[in-house]
């Protein structure tokens, strides 16, 4: 499991300095994954407004055909229609995809209307079909957030899903944010991704933040689970968020 030395904080003014850092960060591990393809899987919430508005200048300058290479998938999702509000693959459609050069990205979403056992087992049919000959998908990159409480994807402080060692996409339909019924990545394949990327900005995040990156707590809230067993593991955040911290941090200045 990856420790403390392998771990990299970053601190930013503010979001909007933040933002460019993180784009340029996916535009150029995109440029660098092997095998003419590259991974990525998007967490939704803030994170959409960030890398819609700075991914697409970033990735521009790889010429107009860079995102043809890309495989997109949602670390977790809610069981709505796709034009409803909390659909995250609704608001990167809406949001990002359009932006980017085309042709776009190959998007793996969630087949609707589905009940959430079906649901996962759909993405999980999904993610076996562009992951082949892979017990658990390795992505290039998993871009995550943190909630207060300390949950990532659909992964929840106390619940048995962070137990769970056998599915890729596991269903909750007891989620304590609404709505409650989710599919959701697991810890095994965050995991096993060759970097994850943690964002957080606001003040509203800085206690948790220090209880994930300084604690050594008996049962780990969900985000300081999330431990790349040979990837790299980065966290991006803001002055506000990182204001408790007193641990080692790189920080940066306006770009």
């Amino acid at each position: 499991m990856a420790g403390p030395a392998s771990r990299r904080v970053s601190v930013f003014p503010s979001p909007q300095e933040l933002g460019p850092a993180l784009a340029q960060l996916v535009a150029e591990r995109a440029a660098a994954a092997a095998g003419g393809r590259f991974s990525l899987g998007l967490s939704g919430g803030s994170l959409v407004g960030i890398l819609a508005r700075d991914l697409p200048p970033a990735v521009a300058s790889q010429g107009p055909a860079a995102p043809a290479r890309w495989l997109v998938a949602f670390c977790d999702e809610r069981l709505v229609p796709p034009e409803h509000p909390e659909s995250t693959a609704g608001a990167y459609k809406a949001q990002l995809l359009p932006r980017l050069p085309g042709p776009g990205p190959r998007v793996l979403a969630l087949t609707p209307g589905l009940p959430p056992a079906a649901a996962a087992d759909d993405y999980t049919a999904q993610l076996r079909q562009a992951f082949p000959g892979e017990d658990v998908p390795v992505f290039d990159l998993l871009v995550l957030g943190v909630g207060p409480d300390g949950h990532t994807c659909s992964l929840f402080p106390g619940h048995p899903l962070l137990q769970e060692k056998e599915k890729i996409v596991a269903a909750i339909t007891d989620s304590p944010k609404p709505p409650p019924e989710r599919i959701t990545l697991t810890l095994p394949v965050l995991n096993a991704a060759r970097m994850v990327v943690f964002v957080a900005t606001g003040e509203g995040k800085a206690a948790v933040l220090k209880r994930i990156l300084e604690g050594d707590e008996e049962n780990p809230l969900p985000a300081a689970r999330v431990r790349p067993r040979s990837g790299q593991l980065r966290w991006f955040l803001d002055e506000s968020a990182a204001k408790e911290l007193t641990v080692p941090v790189e920080k940066h200045s306006v770009l």
